[in-house]
């Protein structure tokens, strides 16, 4: 092991906290640095251990195991790490007080600074701030290291660990506590425990691992139960331990304390997602009956006074509604009227109901002010509803559409219809043929396959001109038909970057010439792709101008099946950032990259963070706890440097939420490009859908139905022939293994 001293000069490249940097004297180093942001180590004086390297990139490189700041750790903090510390004001503190005085009223007194000319509350709570910050990542990471946790993973469990009065006992404790930290999951929970000395056949390994399993098996790969020996097998692959017996005895524990169901056919579910779709069963079944009186004694009268035309599977929702009947569930195919019979349906109740009794719904802000847009009745997403009435036994509404239903999980849709009143009336609404939900359960689908409540399929298109194809290239990809894709329509273009002879090729090249062959292409995509967005770019600024921000953000929409490699969403994000954003008057660096000012972006977690409506803004009301939701897409509109905080603009919930810099990487993506899941329920003028081989494993019927079907006014899809056609082919038929199914089958 080799030292090395040296005062940094500039920082070349870092990620994650790995950096890689010049020195004054011209030597390139490589190292960790965890304790604040890499770039406060610009002029800081380094003493390095380590061994030199040949870098491929940087030539001879120090590769350091250890870095340590030749400088006085109170003096770099204050000055260096939290922002308003003078150098001045840094010299004071410590002639003053000492470092070892200084610490401990950092500890345990801090308010004396307040004697300090200059100090006011602002300042020292920041400094508070940043001291906790710094002790607990010091001493996390010096006890952490050894297990071999990276830098970036340090950053990770110790914002989520933030909370915790002692987060090193606790990890003692259980290690496997971090698994439930996002970015983490139980492997490499299970990693670290091994290192600390967790044995192989610990109880709380095997706890965890069939925690996680059940997790993975449900939340994850959407069912809720599972059969015994699939849940064993799955362990055992998992863990490698094969021990039944074990296994036998973690299962019965969590039987006995009631986290697991078993049911009748002698599967396991979880029980609370159990316990969700045996609620949903009783209330679907219960509610879809006549239990009301008719509202109209004449159908055909009411259709003529509100000027309804209406199709014969439209007029079959309207005497299932008239007739009494507390739910149904309205199903229907792109283009075959459900916003149109969902309008007529709720008209017609509000002949015996006030429209402050009529409530619409659904799992996004986009989807939520759409039907609010479309049925001219009030609108709420399902969240805010569960949020606002949390403390009320049920929601004080006669009449709730639900819409998009074909999104919502059973553990959602349980706690929806818990809320609502028992003898309102629920109108369900949802196109099957779309993607599954995230998350346990298949509700609408079980519903619709188990006849649990009278339901109205919706399969004729309807269409105001001839030339508009989405609908009928959309409906015939759902039956698994080769749509006339390549036809010069109004709303739909199919732009082709195909690679020639690609089979050929494939078999005439070797791995390495035809693996460059398809950087090429993905790289001509992306290029199809910037050319595209230049022309609806303008489009897209004047809304922007305007400061139209729903109509901004709902303009013009780039989809991917995948997050990764060159043609997924994270790499189109920063390509179509530069085009929609290049020049921004502020930005904030991450470890995901760079957030700017006007920056759009996209919520990932479900959180509560201090927020505020617009109005209580403007009036410069402090902010409240709110719950932010996963999915809500919204607009970065100011950055305080001075506070360290991010403002975000949702318009679809008319919210404005306030992120620390140190969290925008936590909860926000940005979202020029958005996965085909994470755009489910919303709706775009333009859509712009990626289509190429190297997405082949998730192409499917449902997923490219999904993708199209978002677009209002114009879909193009660029790449590949062979893979559209491929995606076209393959039928996705959505099995999951739900309660649902085995108890009604049981039923039989």
């Amino acid at each position: 092991m080799q030292t090395l001293i040296g005062q940094i000069d500039r920082i070349i490249y870092q990620n994650n906290g790995f950096f890689i940097a010049a020195l004054k004297n011209g030597d390139k180093i490589s190292a960790h640095y965890y304790e604040s942001d890499v770039d406060h180590l610009k002029d800081a004086a380094i003493t390095l251990k380590g061994l030199w390297e040949e870098h491929s990139q940087y030539g001879r490189t120090f590769k350091a195991h250890s870095l340590v700041v030749n400088q006085n750790e109170l003096f770099f903090f204050l000055n260096r790490v939290v922002k308003g510390f003078t150098k001045k004001l840094t010299a004071e503190l410590i002639e003053r007080y000492g470092n070892e005085g200084l610490i401990d009223i950092l500890d345990n007194d801090i308010d004396r600074l307040n004697e300090i000319k200059g100090m006011n509350e602002k300042r020292l709570a920041k400094l508070s701030n940043g001291w906790k910050q710094f002790r607990s990542m010091r001493l996390l990471g010096e006890f952490l290291a050894p297990f071999g946790v990276t830098p970036a993973l340090l950053q990770l469990i110790a914002g989520a660990l933030r909370e915790v009065k002692d987060p090193i006992e606790a990890i003692k404790n259980n290690p496997y506590g971090l698994m439930r930290i996002s970015g983490i999951g139980f492997k490499k929970a299970d990693e670290i425990a091994l290192n600390m000395g967790v044995k192989r056949d610990d109880d709380r390994r095997i706890g965890a691992a069939m925690e996680y399993t059940l997790s993975e098996y449900c939340d994850q790969e959407g069912n809720s139960c599972i059969d015994r020996h699939a849940l064993f097998d799955r362990l055992n692959l998992l863990l490698a331990l094969d021990v039944q017996d074990r296994y036998d005895e973690a299962l019965e524990d969590r039987l006995r304390e009631g986290s697991i169901t078993l049911l009748p056919s002698l599967k396991l579910s979880p029980t609370r997602i159990y316990e969700a779709e045996t609620l949903l069963i009783e209330q679907f079944k219960r509610r879809g009956k006549n239990t009301r009186e008719p509202l109209t004694d004449d159908l055909k009268v009411f259709c003529e006074t509100h000027s309804l035309t209406l199709g014969e599977q439209q007029y079959k929702a309207l005497e299932l509604i008239n007739r009494g009947t507390g739910l149904i569930f309205l199903v229907g195919y792109a283009g075959t009227g459900k916003s149109t019979t969902a309008k007529a349906l709720l008209d017609l109740l509000s002949t015996r109901h006030e429209p402050s009794l009529i409530m619409t719904c659904a799992l996004s802000g986009i989807a939520s002010q759409r039907i609010r847009e479309r049925s001219g009745y009030q609108s709420a997403t399902i969240q805010s509803l569960l949020v606002r009435f949390e403390a009320h036994d049920t929601m004080p509404y006669k009449v709730i559409l639900i819409d998009e239903a074909s999104m919502i999980n059973s553990f959602l849709f349980a706690r929806l219809l818990a809320k609502i009143e028992r003898d309102a009336t629920v109108i369900i609404v949802g196109d099957d043929a779309q993607l599954p939900p995230i998350g346990a359960g298949s509700p609408l689908s079980d519903a619709i396959a188990l006849n649990l409540a009278p339901t109205v399929m919706l399969t004729q298109i309807f269409r105001q001109r001839e030339e508009q194809a989405i609908a009928l290239i959309a409906n015939d990809i759902r039956r698994g038909i080769i749509p006339q894709y390549r036809e010069s329509y109004e709303d739909f273009t199919f732009l082709n970057v195909d690679i020639p002879n690609r089979y050929a090729l494939k078999n005439s090249l070797s791995a390495h010439e035809f693996d460059d062959v398809l950087k090429t292409h993905a790289h001509n995509i992306l290029a199809a792709i910037a050319d595209v967005t230049l022309q609806y770019l303008p489009q897209s600024r004047e809304k922007l101008q305007a400061k139209q921000i729903r109509e901004y953000l709902s303009a013009f929409q780039v989809i991917s099946p995948m997050r990764g490699n060159t043609l997924g969403v994270d790499n189109l994000n920063l390509l179509l950032q530069e085009y929609f954003n290049p020049n921004p008057k502020k930005k904030v660096k991450t470890f995901k990259g760079e957030f700017r000012l006007m920056d759009k972006v996209v919520h990932t977690k479900n959180e509560n963070l201090p927020s505020t409506t617009p109005e209580e803004f403007k009036e410069g009301i402090e902010a409240t706890e709110r719950r932010i939701f996963n999915g809500m897409c919204g607009l970065i509109f100011r950055l305080d440097d001075e506070d360290e905080i991010a403002y975000v603009y949702y318009p679809n919930e008319e919210v404005i939420v306030q992120y620390k810099y140190e969290q925008i990487s936590d909860y926000l993506s940005l979202s020029y490009a958005l996965s085909v899941h994470k755009v489910q329920g919303m709706e775009y003028n333009t859509v712009v859908m990626v289509m190429s081989f190297s997405h082949h494993i998730m192409l499917n019927t449902k997923l490219l139905y999904t993708a199209l079907t978002r677009a209002k006014e114009q879909c193009i899809v660029i790449g590949e022939s062979g893979a559209f056609e491929s995606a076209c082919r393959r039928l996705e038929h959505t099995k999951r293994s739900t309660v649902m199914q085995e108890l009604e089958l049981a039923r039989g």
